[in-house]
């Protein structure tokens, strides 16, 4: 049973959306996962997928193991840095503005 890695670093979508999405996949095989993602309409669907593709890739090239035979064992979503910024308001004050990024890491195992 090999596990097979990919990341993905900084996206700038919020991790509490990308777990939305991220836990639809989880424990499924490959092409179950892609099909999820394709006809999901959140916007985090897109990078994940991409990510997968990736991990696949990984697992074709650098270990030789067949797509049928692979499936998502784990996908975790860590919390990035946050880009703060403000918004003027009334009275001369402001209100924060936290634009968070996620990091996410993609692990697939094979059935062999």
């Amino acid at each position: 049973m090999k596990e097979i890695k990919a990341h993905l670093n900084y996206l700038r979508i919020s991790p509490r959306k990308v777990r939305l999405v991220s836990d639809l996949i989880k424990g499924k095989k490959i092409k179950e996962a892609e099909s999820v993602l394709k006809n999901t309409t959140k916007r985090s669907a897109h990078p994940i997928l991409k990510l997968l593709n990736s991990a696949v890739a990984n697992a074709i090239h650098n270990f030789r193991v067949d797509k049928d035979s692979l499936s998502v064992k784990t996908i975790v979503i860590n919390k990035g840095p946050t880009l703060k910024r403000f918004l003027p308001r009334a009275r001369g004050m402001t209100t924060p503005i936290n634009k968070r990024s996620s990091h996410i890491t993609i692990i697939l195992i094979s059935n062999n």
